[in-house]
């Protein structure tokens, strides 16, 4: 298990979350970062929109994907 920030996957705060699998993580910080818009939190609404302007083309959405699943997949285990 892993644990990360929702900053380190792109969002905009230290909320934590943990997971077996990149795919995992990457649901709980879009259910997150949804949620938070949806409350109106200013933060998350400027990580989201920076990312939507980043995402110009499939490469691009692709690109950093790729980038999140290898920071994930190089963070340490959580100590158990």
């Amino acid at each position: 298990m892993k644990t990360m920030t929702c900053k380190q996957l792109g969002g905009a705060c230290g909320h934590t979350f943990s997971a077996n699998t990149f795919d995992e993580i990457a649901m709980m910080v879009s259910k997150h970062a949804r949620e938070m818009v949806q409350r109106g939190d200013a933060a998350h609404i400027e990580a989201m929109n920076e990312m939507r302007n980043s995402m110009t083309s499939q490469e691009a959405m692709d690109a950093w994907m790729e980038e999140k699943r290898n920071a994930f997949n190089s963070s340490p285990d959580d100590k158990g």
